[in-house]
């Protein structure tokens, strides 16, 4: 039950994301809001666990996977702008 459960609150993390977040060059499809939602997840969690708020043995609820999301979106725009990467919903 525990990777359907990373996998559903990775989802909504990102859907809130991309909800919150300004800008035209989000990633879209299931799968890359799924994967912004864990990658958030995982993001929130390390810095819980390195700043104090979260134990070893704890990670990332909705509200802090998605503002991890949120960071992560923000450094993908970033690449995007200064053309690091290609946006993959641009043709």
């Amino acid at each position: 039950m525990g990777i359907i459960w990373i996998i559903v609150l990775g989802f909504v993390a990102g859907i809130l994301a991309r909800l919150l977040a300004p800008g035209p060059n989000k990633p879209s499809g299931f799968l890359l809001t799924t994967v912004l939602g864990i990658v958030g997840a995982f993001v929130a969690t390390f810095i819980g666990q390195a700043i104090g708020p979260y134990g070893p043995d704890q990670g990332a609820g909705c509200v802090t996977a998605t503002i991890g999301a949120l960071v992560v979106l923000f450094i993908w725009n970033r690449l995007v702008a200064a053309r690091v990467i290609s946006d993959p919903g641009s043709k």
